[in-house]
């Protein structure tokens, strides 16, 4: 009765036993060496402010700079590697040879000389284009206006407008620099006899001319001035 007992009881605490470690397995699950740790909440916390400061740009993370897009890095390489085309390449030659040498100056400046040396050519005026041009353009010019005086004959040329001025060449020669600019204007050009008659072209029209000028500078002169060097035109 009593080995009855004693049994009987074995088999019951046998079964809680059994269901007590049931429990406990299934609410902490087993270890097999590959489980994934929870994230500790201050370090998840410390996660979560270095991400923010990588968002909106912390001045507590500061990335190394991109040497490959920096302004020093450009200012470090030649010009002309980093230009697309012969003329970027030829302006960048100057720069080089003459740091002071400004492409918009200088085509603000040729626009300026574009009307002076028209009208001085137009008036005969020698004094005015001498210091302007190159002895072989000077001397183009002044055998053009002597023909001219020599048959009686006057040029009224109106600059009715400067329609655009681009730069098309730039280039050094030695110590030389040469500039081009397309000059695109509008004017009347009118040539009057000794009585004043009409002989060529006409006082109401105004055409289109497209001249293309060429200057030059010797950047290790202490004379900032240019000279006309070489005019053509597409008309």
């Amino acid at each position: 009765m009593n080995e009855g007992i004693q049994f009987t009881d074995i088999l019951f605490f046998a079964a809680v036993a059994a269901f007590l470690i049931w429990r406990l397995r299934g609410a902490l699950g087993r270890r097999t060496g590959h489980e994934r740790h929870r994230p500790d909440s201050v370090a998840r916390r410390v996660t979560e402010r270095v991400t923010e400061s990588e968002e909106v740009g912390s001045d507590e993370v500061i990335p190394p700079p991109d040497r490959s897009d920096s302004e020093g890095a450009e200012a470090l390489e030649p010009a002309e590697e980093d230009s697309g085309t012969p003329l970027d390449a030829g302006l960048a030659q100057i720069q080089l040879a003459d740091p002071d040498f400004n492409p918009k100056d200088f085509v603000k400046g040729a626009g300026e000389a574009f009307g002076i040396v028209v009208e001085a050519f137009s008036a005969g005026d020698e004094g005015v284009l001498r210091p302007l041009l190159s002895d072989d353009v000077y001397d183009n010019f002044t055998t053009a206006m002597k023909t001219r005086q020599s048959a009686e004959r006057t040029l009224e040329t109106t600059l009715v407008g400067l329609n655009s001025a681009d730069l098309i060449e730039a280039h050094m020669r030695n110590h030389t620099a040469f500039v081009t600019i397309k000059f695109v204007s509008e004017q009347i050009n009118v040539t009057r006899d000794a009585e004043g008659a009409v002989v060529e072209g006409d006082p109401s029209h105004i055409a289109t001319v497209t001249d293309i000028w060429t200057f030059a500078r010797n950047t290790r002169s202490r004379d900032p001035n240019w000279t006309l060097v070489e005019t053509r035109s597409s008309n």
